[in-house]
């Protein structure tokens, strides 16, 4: 069941600044149709500035969360591909990986 929430915030906002069109969904948190999040950017950036994750909705789908800033895990760094290669046991011969492809894209006609 969807459950609405109104929004309001402290006196020193404008009253123009009501959120009413959000809703709690189950599973997703409170989140908001793309039309309105697009005329209440501003209300919004607010909203999550203040720590509450915002998911926008597309045909009451959920498509984007907007989240604080550093609320997220930091991401494993990329090594790059240098320690997956040594890991890689060395060619023995056979065709390359380009001969492949050529053979591959000559058998489709293109």
């Amino acid at each position: 069941m969807k459950e609405r929430k109104t929004i309001k915030y402290p006196a020193a906002k404008p009253a123009a600044l009501e959120l009413r069109e959000t809703i709690a969904l189950p599973g997703v948190g409170l989140s908001i149709p793309l039309r309105v999040a697009k005329a209440k950017l501003s209300a919004l950036l607010e909203l999550v500035s203040g720590g509450q994750e915002v998911t926008i909705t597309s045909d009451g789908k959920p498509k984007a969360v907007l989240s604080p800033v550093g609320k997220h895990e930091s991401r494993k760094v990329f090594t790059g591909t240098r320690e997956h290669l040594k890991k890689m046991p060395p060619w023995r011969g056979g065709p390359t990986a380009e001969e492949i492809i050529r053979a591959d894209r000559d058998g489709r006609g293109w």
